[in-house]
């Protein structure tokens, strides 16, 4: 499934190709320090390879809409994906953002972008988004989208030094159609 939506005239997410592996990559290497407290899989993005199978291994997908470039000004800012669970009829969503890019509202306007597209074209039941109990901004995004807070997961999260325990958010379809009546 290939992704090109325009958010606004500076904001765009579009579906990355292996060519974005490099580019991609260098914005991972570059804000490595901060994504190795919230990304599993920090550890083993270790060049441009590992990236470009990403890519390609979510390009194959026929279910997720994962590995998709958040660009600002068309420049690779971050990324965003969902992923789908087809039998549940639902989806997780995932971003990280660099940190110059940080605190402009871009994930949370793509966010919305995400699930407009998972209840409107998908006709997902259910959206959720993990993150750990000390990602004040990730947990953030999800309040701005109206997600609930559901739970906690104990431990569920390995990172590089140690376990997280994540926080279950979730918005259910009817009440994304409410909170965007």
């Amino acid at each position: 499934m290939e992704i090109d939506w325009r958010i606004d005239e500076h904001l765009r997410i579009r579906s990355l190709t292996p060519q974005d592996a490099e580019t991609v990559f260098a914005l991972v290497d570059s804000n490595r320090d901060r994504l190795r407290p919230w990304m599993p899989w920090e550890p083993t993005t270790r060049g441009p390879a590992d990236t470009r199978a990403f890519i390609e291994g979510s390009r194959r997908s026929s279910t997720d809409a994962d590995a998709n470039g958040l660009l600002v000004d068309g420049t690779i800012v971050g990324t965003m994906g969902l992923r789908v669970d087809a039998l549940a009829n639902a989806g997780e969503i995932g971003f990280w953002i660099a940190a110059d890019h940080e605190g402009r509202g871009s994930v949370t306007r793509a966010a919305e972008r995400f699930l407009a597209f998972s209840f409107d074209e998908r006709g997902l039941h259910r959206v959720s988004l993990l993150a750990a109990v000390s990602n004040a901004r990730s947990r953030a995004v999800a309040g701005r989208l109206g997600m609930r807070e559901e739970g906690i997961l104990r431990g569920a999260e390995r990172v590089h030094d140690g376990y997280h325990d994540l926080v279950v958010h979730a918005i259910l379809e009817p009440e994304w159609r409410a909170r965007n009546a």
